[in-house]
């Protein structure tokens, strides 16, 4: 074997190495198409929150998810492996696999047939990928390619983000970068001066509570859906302020 045959070898190892399917998770039909960007990237703020997708570091690599899919934004932050199949015209030879981030919802446009635009209609299975990462695994001539997915384990780099926003009594946290499962389930707070608070689920993976937090470094107690809880203590110093996006923890592949 040559080294530029071992090379490649070593690289096709080593990406395969870095996904970690979860047990048992079969791949399954949908199909895919790729929003129309000018960066390559999925960047307005969508149903999951996050914002600005390049801040959140899920830029390139992101999807939107049909009805069937989104499960009314509990998936979000959750990660799917795609690839292209059973179309030799627009496939990357190969198939190649790619791994996005769930990111926002794809709405149905129930003006038009599932076949012809209505991509997102129930009960289809589909994913809108961001043009850099749907470039990964078909030709971008295409309009809409048949794929399957799975579920996988998120890799991420640095710990959780927690950014604040709200007022003196509705405190809101949006949470990021989650590893692992990606996918929060459940969300507590602690002030210096309260016990552990149960937050509720305000929209996507922004969660609130009805508690006046400032000038109080803050805790937080976050369960992912295998229902791994993680504990983050005194992120926020007392002084912070809201905007300001902080760094806890992080969950790990096992």
């Amino acid at each position: 074997m040559g080294a530029l045959q071992s090379t490649l070898l070593y690289l096709i190892l080593l990406h395969s190495c870095k996904i970690f399917a979860y047990k048992d998770q079969q791949w399954k039909k949908a199909t895919a198409t790729f929003a129309k960007d000018s960066e390559g990237s999925l960047v307005t703020e969508g149903a999951c929150g996050y914002g600005d997708l390049h801040k959140a570091s899920y830029g390139k690599h992101s999807a939107g998810l049909s009805t069937m899919l989104f499960n009314r934004g509990s998936i979000c932050g959750a990660c799917y492996e795609i690839r292209c199949v059973d179309h030799i015209l627009w496939c990357v030879m190969g198939s190649p696999s790619v791994v996005v981030t769930v990111t926002d919802f794809c709405a149905p446009n129930y003006g038009l047939s599932v076949d012809y635009g209505g991509w997102c209609n129930f009960p289809r299975e589909h994913f809108e990928m961001s043009k850099t990462a749907f470039a990964e695994i078909a030709k971008n001539k295409a309009d809409i390619v048949p794929v399957q997915y799975r579920r996988v384990k998120c890799e991420r780099s640095g710990g959780m983000r927690f950014t604040m926003s709200g007022g003196s009594h509705f405190y809101q946290v949006l949470i990021s970068n989650v590893g692992v499962d990606g996918e929060v389930i459940a969300v507590k707070v602690k002030g210096s001066r309260t016990g552990w608070i149960p937050m509720a689920r305000n929209w996507g993976q922004n969660w609130h509570c009805n508690v006046n937090f400032q000038n109080q470094p803050l805790s937080f107690e976050v369960t992912i859906s295998s229902g791994k809880t993680l504990t983050s203590y005194n992120v926020a110093p007392a002084k912070w302020m809201f905007g300001q996006t902080f760094e806890g923890k992080q969950f790990q592949n096992e």
